[in-house]
């Protein structure tokens, strides 16, 4: 089945992967300054947060699009898009806080997360695309 995207839809894509983009270079420049210990003290800091603004923007272009979107069915398959990501997410860091607590798992780093939520919103994209056409 082919979509046309609407103009909101387009300009989200555009800005997902223009923060994509830069989340790799950071994540990239993040690694290599920190093997090389070229960081230290205040640099350090900001260094370790430059990977977070453009998932921070990716989250912005969610709720961008979600008000920008016209199409009422659109802005629904995205905001059903994200709740599946959110609960997702909360499932698995509770399963996973309860685990570690009780000294079964070891602790992940709290970003872990935020990927669970990425992988989330992955598979409520994926629960869309089955469910057009049934009546979603």
């Amino acid at each position: 089945m082919a979509f046309t995207k609407s103009p909101a839809e387009a300009r989200y894509n555009r800005r997902v992967l223009a923060y994509s983009a830069v989340y790799g270079v950071a994540l990239l420049a993040d690694t290599y300054l920190f093997k090389h210990a070229l960081v230290s003290g205040p640099s350090a800091i900001v260094a370790a947060l430059l990977p977070a603004i453009p998932i921070i923007a990716i989250f912005v272009a969610i709720g961008r699009y979600l008000v920008d979107e016209r199409d009422e069915y659109l802005r629904m398959l995205m905001t059903r898009q994200v709740l599946w990501a959110s609960g997702f997410a909360l499932t698995l860091a509770t399963i996973h806080g309860f685990l570690e607590a009780y000294g079964i798992l070891a602790p992940l780093p709290p970003y872990a997360v935020v990927m669970a939520w990425f992988l989330g919103l992955g598979l409520g994209a994926l629960v869309n695309r089955l469910t057009i056409g049934r009546g979603a």
